[in-house]
């Protein structure tokens, strides 16, 4: 069983940075693979970035990248989004997920946390 839960989330200006942070516990292994995805209202999830626990590999979304920065820290079983240059069309609920590696269903998700750009 793997618990997951997000924070970070808030208010920002465009242009401005937050930080999110997804902290694991539970059984967790270095070719799990953490994702961040986030749901805007009315609009489909989409993934935002992946990394395995390894941090071997990772992966971004096109609208984020050069902007975000997903990484972890192994010690701390703790995944971050570092999010840059925001825009008001990245205010959505962003929600970490855990799954067995790349192309596997993701199966353990978080609570999620409000990201809001205002312009």
């Amino acid at each position: 069983q793997v618990q997951l839960v997000e924070s970070g989330g808030g208010l920002v200006q465009a242009g401005g940075s937050l930080r999110l942070s997804c902290a694991a516990s539970g059984r967790i292994f270095s070719h799990y693979v953490i994702g961040w995805f986030r749901q805007a209202p009315g609009k489909e999830r989409e993934l935002v970035a992946a990394i395995k626990w390894s941090g071997a590999s990772s992966v971004y979304a096109d609208s984020v990248k050069g902007r975000f920065t997903i990484s972890r820290d192994s010690a701390k079983n703790t995944v971050y989004l570092q999010m840059n240059s925001l825009k008001p069309e990245d205010t959505a609920a962003y929600y970490c997920a855990q799954a067995k590696g790349w192309n596997i269903e993701y199966d353990y998700w978080g609570q999620g946390t409000q990201v809001t750009v205002s312009s």
